[in-house]
């Protein structure tokens, strides 16, 4: 079967919720093992079927929900750390260490992702930018995010004020 005689609709669906069915794959390949084979391929069938395939599945939902679709306007470039957003109208780049608060602007259309970082005009990525969904990763590892929370906030209604989704610890340095 050709792609053309797929539907573009049921490809762009896929290609969204890739992790996920790639974990129920996974998870269907460890049953088969575990209820057809003896021996180590039937128990690493069971590991495949208890804690690989739910993982996938997981984290596989929650980057399907993340991503918002393709087209926008502008490219994002994720490379060491760094974080580029090079659009039509504005562009920059922002060091995810120094990042110290991740906001969410729902007001434009497209919403776009409000990066800011000390000393350094904020920097404001739209959602189905080209290249958005690499954003995940990127945000999951800022450290005492709620992945869950920005999930929410990205489906929500358009909200008439920008949503705080992460803001660095501040560190205290004590003298004694």
């Amino acid at each position: 079967m050709s792609a053309a005689a797929i539907r573009p609709e049921v490809i762009a669906w896929a290609r969204r919720w890739r992790e996920a069915l790639i974990g129920g794959a996974v998870g269907l390949l460890g049953l088969y093992w575990a209820l057809t084979s003896f021996g180590i391929l039937s128990w690493i069938g069971w590991g495949l079927l208890v804690i690989a395939a739910p993982a996938l599945i997981v984290s596989g939902l929650q980057r399907g929900r993340f991503r918002a679709g393709g087209g926008g306007p502008g490219v994002v470039s994720v490379d060491e750390g760094q974080v580029a957003y090079f659009g039509p109208l504005t562009g920059g780049a922002v060091a995810l260490s120094e990042v110290h608060r991740l906001s969410l602007d729902s007001r434009s259309d497209p919403p776009v992702w409000i990066l800011e970082q000390s000393g350094q005009p904020e920097l404001a990525v739209p959602l189905t930018a080209e290249g958005a969904d690499a954003l995940f990763d990127i945000f999951a590892a800022l450290p005492g995010i709620r992945t869950d929370r920005m999930l929410e906030e990205m489906r929500a209604a358009r909200r008439p004020h920008r949503v705080l989704i992460w803001e660095r610890p501040a560190t205290h340095l004590r003298l004694h």
